[in-house]
């Protein structure tokens, strides 16, 4: 029964995941309500252990259809991977507490300016290109991969506000670049959590299944409604972040 209900949290996670990123928000309560008497650091392993396929293969799915920058996302990817391990190594020395009471006006902030911009994010019109494009795609992917790796939630909203806000991108494209630097993270904290031997790998392998399968009808929605649809799943769900961290950082 318990794997059914992570099973289930972590279908719905991966359908709005592969959109515009938050499944956390569902399958990391969901692992912990299921699961309460297990060490935090072992859920949290075993959330990414499951996570990062469901996000593999939206990438797949978006770089079957999307153009993809890869001259630009796959440096970026490399710079989240590297940012991702050396927040995690900081997350060693510093309390990340700080952050938890700052976050939820971040988060409000991105969703005031996505709401009074209205034209924000429907078209896709690069701003940069060559080096100069790559180079700021690489920064995005280190400051918020090196976020992912010290603290996390939001980690794909900021992601997609930041290539839509400073590079140009649509939210769908912007979205489908988020996916790989997602995968980058990702990798960073499963090695970090498996080499600390907090992984289930033998429920992580279900929700794996379970989360790939949300993550196909997720990816076929954006594509199917593109860049309009996206938008209005990224507000919900930044506004669901801004709830949840608001309420984690005051009222828990």
């Amino acid at each position: 029964m318990d794997l059914l209900i992570v099973s289930l949290a972590s279908l719905l996670a991966g359908l709005v995941d592969s959109i515009v990123g938050g499944g956390g928000l569902i399958l990391v309560p969901a692992l912990f309500a299921t699961f309460p008497g297990a060490a935090p650091a072992t859920l949290l392993g075993t959330n990414k252990s499951a996570s990062v396929w469901g996000t593999a293969m939206a990438t797949v799915q978006y770089g079957r259809r999307v153009r993809m920058r890869w001259a630009v996302v796959l440096p970026a990817a490399l710079a989240a991977l590297a940012g991702s391990f050396a927040g995690a190594w900081v997350v060693t020395r510093i309390d990340p507490g700080f952050l938890r009471r700052l976050l939820p006006f971040v988060l409000l902030a991105v969703l005031l300016y996505t709401l009074a911009r209205k034209d924000l994010g429907r078209t896709h019109a690069p701003r940069h290109a060559g080096a100069r494009e790559t180079w700021l795609a690489c920064a995005i992917g280190l400051v918020i991969g090196a976020y992912d790796g010290f603290f996390g939630p939001g980690t794909g909203s900021f992601f997609i506000f930041l290539f839509v806000r400073l590079l140009g991108y649509d939210f769908l494209n912007a979205s489908a670049a988020a996916k790989l630097l997602n995968v980058a993270t990702n990798v960073a904290a499963i090695a970090l959590f498996a080499a600390k031997g907090h992984v289930w790998w033998h429920v992580g392998l279900v929700m794996a299944v379970a989360n790939v399968a949300g993550s196909l009808v997720g990816t076929r929605l954006a594509l199917r409604h593109g860049a309009g649809f996206v938008r209005g799943v990224f507000i919900v769900v930044v506004g669901a972040l801004i709830l949840k961290t608001g309420y984690d950082a005051f009222l828990r």
